[in-house]
């Protein structure tokens, strides 16, 4: 067994690898770019190695300086993570031509895998069912619309080298196949720098279901179960769960056993992922196989109970599998969140930044600990006052439960979603909660189109349902009744005019443009000491039972008789009105002003201030690198005309004018680093 090992990656991944290789008594050595000196997995490592700038081509993407930090550290082998490198054929082949262990599959393996065109006829070979196409590049347009005719529509147009969304149409007529297939080869060639394009069928209400490999030295190969990951944004996953709610057992043995034919054609070794789409029929086609170790690989691990980066490293030191198929387990059900820095109230723009405030929920269950089961874990490469940097991906944490089925384990994540506290940066929490309350998701009734269909027009704030929209006022209630409280104990009030307070308030519940709701709110008892409250709201009752404590964001107890947790926030941190309370619950989030009867009917009376009108004024949609300005002072500018580019997060976020209009000045230069709504360029009025 290895004494050291280095870890070729950062964010959440190092710090994952790095909690096994403690567990096992291995050493560990973390590299790191200029932008993450101070992260979390710099910290956890025994030593680390600074590898240059933050950009990752110039860092965690440049293969000699992960060799030289491992010959300057005399780590024996290097986990590559998932991302960067860890697919990349020609870098573990230099590892190994290095004498160092590549902690993944063999070269051949990868590059076997690697490319799509190739890949499909390797699994063809091995009887994995594909689907039907032309898996050979295509020359023309005319020769795409030809083939496409031949499949028979819908077809999939894909870039060879593809990856991430990119490179890939879905045509349903001869012209869209002649437009997708330009599109593509272009987008392929700008992108990854290899223009390939094939044509495949598609498959109608597709699901995305992929088997987990586990592959040994001596030839052994075994699937654990399968993981559905259908729930996606633009081909990027959101929430993925093991098992599947929609595949039966017998489709389950065909997709593993064909997972481990296609695995032992190519000589696999370590943990690899082979993906497949499955039509509405549990028909099943392979797509894809992922030669790493995936984001999503705690939901197999909860089912299974069994560490995958352990078994990584015990295979990479040439140890055989420690047990057999018959052995794997399929226990309960676990489903894992994504939680990103990303704000889906403005198009889910990147959001970075310092984390002002970052309390994940309480842990039960730990990476790297297979004793305790049937909890909450919270995998994450972040602490609170970090840095969300511009560089990398979008990623803060990911978020993993596991119930004894299904219901439970949706149950689990959506309260433990209430206790997750992000502040500094937006995340993608309240559309998660949405996405957990959905009816058809908790019927399983879902496949890949399910968010493009029922989120359309972006997500808004109106499309998190709540089943208890009083309980929110309830809770406003609970808050300004403690913070009163406090306020009658201050001592050396003027005597007769001490603080009194009532029980008859008005929770006023603010809108836009003014438009805010008053609700009646009577809070019948009050006990400090044992924190419990009894509230009427119109005309339910709540009786609220909670030790917080004033300040605090996050707010446990009971609401008659059954748990529950929320969020508030009060004051200037969150907004201008030094007094208004937020309050959020399961995705919903409410600002309220909690007032006496007077109050409210003057406050009633206050006259809306409107915000200054900004249209004349290109505003940067999020935190980022001002990387081009395409106008200059005096020019016309047509509506639709490009104006700015802003890259973030691995994103290029292209600004139009949104009318026509005569540049009036710049107000920044190519290069700075910009904030939310900044001003970027004024036009004349």
């Amino acid at each position: 067994m290895f004494t050291k090992i280095l870890i070729a990656n950062r964010g959440e991944i190092a710090c994952r690898v790095i909690k096994t290789a403690r567990k096992m008594g291995i050493k560990t050595v973390a590299v790191y770019s200029e932008a993450d000196k101070d992260a979390r997995h710099v910290m956890l490592a025994d030593e680390a190695v600074h590898i240059g700038p933050a950009a990752s081509r110039e860092s965690y993407l440049v293969a000699d300086k992960i060799i030289a930090a491992c010959k300057q550290t005399g780590a024996q082998a290097v986990h590559p993570g998932y991302g960067f490198l860890s697919e990349n054929a020609a870098f573990a082949k230099r590892v190994e031509e290095e004498g160092i262990i590549f902690i993944g599959p063999k070269h051949y393996s990868i590059g076997a895998m690697g490319d799509k065109i190739e890949s499909k006829k390797l699994a063809g070979a091995a009887g994995v069912n594909c689907i039907p196409g032309v898996n050979d590049a295509i020359d023309t347009a005319e020769r795409a619309v030809e083939i496409a005719k031949g499949i028979g529509y819908p077809v999939m147009i894909k870039a060879s080298a593809g990856g991430g969304g990119k490179g890939l149409r879905v045509a349903f007529n001869d012209k869209e196949a002649f437009e997708g297939f330009t599109s593509c080869r272009n987008e392929a060639r700008n992108s990854f720098g290899d223009d390939r394009v094939f044509i495949e069928k598609f498959v109608e209400e597709p699901r995305h279901i992929e088997i987990q490999l586990i592959g040994d030295s001596h030839g052994n190969v075994l699937y654990l179960n399968e993981r559905e990951c259908s729930i996606q944004r633009r081909h990027q996953k959101v929430i993925e769960e093991a098992p599947s709610p929609f595949i039966s057992d017998a489709t389950r043995k065909a997709m593993g056993e064909q997972a481990v034919a296609l695995a032992k054609a190519v000589k696999y070794q370590s943990a690899g992922t082979v993906e497949f789409v499955v039509g509405k029929d549990q028909s099943f086609y392979f797509l894809e196989m992922n030669t790493r170790l995936q984001v999503e690989h705690p939901v197999t691990e909860c089912i299974t109970g069994l560490d995958l980066v352990e078994l990584m490293i015990r295979v990479a030191a040439g140890e055989k599998l420690p047990l057999t198929q018959a052995e794997i387990k399929r226990d309960g059900w676990a489903m894992e969140c994504r939680i990103n820095a990303e704000d889906p109230f403005r198009g889910f723009l990147p959001s970075t930044g310092r984390l002002v405030r970052f309390q994940p929920p309480t842990e039960t269950m730990f990476a790297a600990d297979v004793t305790k089961w049937q909890g909450v874990r919270v995998d994450t490469g972040v602490q609170d006052g970090g840095e969300i940097p511009m560089f990398y991906d979008s990623m803060i944490a990911k978020l993993i439960v596991h119930g004894k089925d299904r219901l439970e384990a949706i149950a689990k994540m959506r309260e433990a979603l209430n206790g997750f506290v992000i502040r500094g940066v937006s995340s993608n929490i309240p559309f998660q909660a949405a996405l957990l309350a959905h009816p058809k998701f908790v019927k399983g009734d879902f496949n890949t189109g399910f968010i493009a269909e029922h989120y359309a027009q972006g997500f808004r704030a109106e499309d998190v349902p709540h089943d208890d929209a009083d309980l929110l006022v309830a809770i406003a209630a609970f808050v300004h009744r403690r913070y009163r409280g406090r306020a009658t104990a201050i001592s050396g009030q003027l005597e007769g005019h001490e603080i009194a307070v009532g029980e008859d308030f008005v929770v006023v519940t603010l809108g836009k443009e003014g438009q805010h709701v008053p609700t009646q709110v009577v809070v019948t008892e009050f006990d400090a000491k044992s924190g419990s409250s009894a509230i009427r709201v119109g005309e339910r009752s709540y009786k609220l039972c909670s030790k917080y404590r004033l300040g605090e964001v996050r707010i446990s107890g009971t609401c008659n008789g059954e748990p529950f947790t929320a969020q508030v926030e009060r004051g200037t941190l969150a907004f201008k009105n030094p007094l208004a309370i937020r309050v959020a619950h399961n995705g919903t989030q409410i600002d309220t002003l909690v007032l006496s009867k007077r109050a409210a009917e003057l406050y009633a009376l206050m006259p809306y201030k409107a915000p200054p009108d900004m249209s004349r004024y290109v505003l940067s949609p999020m935190p980022g690198l001002l990387v081009d300005v395409a106008v200059q002072p005096g020019q016309k500018v047509q509506a639709g005309e490009r104006v700015a580019v802003i890259e973030a997060m691995k994103m290029e976020n292209v600004l139009f004018a949104m009318a026509d209009g005569v540049v009036s000045k710049v107000l920044a230069a190519k290069g700075e680093s910009l904030s939310v709504d900044q001003a970027i360029i004024e036009f004349a009025v």
